[in-house]
């Protein structure tokens, strides 16, 4: 037993009669704004999860390479 387009149409009605239409306005646009700030919240998080695994990268690149140059530092004072 699926839902009618009547019995959709009825509780819409009643919903309408309950909170008007200002109301319901509001909370649609209210939850739009939610929405979009969740999504743009998801995309700076993987912006700044790729940022953060670049610096890593980067931060152990260099700590390679400093390692490397203290190594041959040693080997030339032995």
């Amino acid at each position: 037993m699926g839902i009618s387009i009547w019995q959709l149409l009825i509780l819409l009605a009643v919903v309408i009669l309950i909170f008007g239409t200002k109301k319901l306005k509001n909370v649609g646009g209210d939850l739009g704004s939610a929405i979009k700030g969740f999504k743009s919240a998801v995309k700076e998080g993987d912006a700044s999860d790729d940022n953060g695994a670049k610096q890593n990268k980067v931060a152990q690149d260099s700590a390679e390479e400093s390692a490397s140059t203290e190594s041959v530092k040693k080997e030339d004072k032995v």
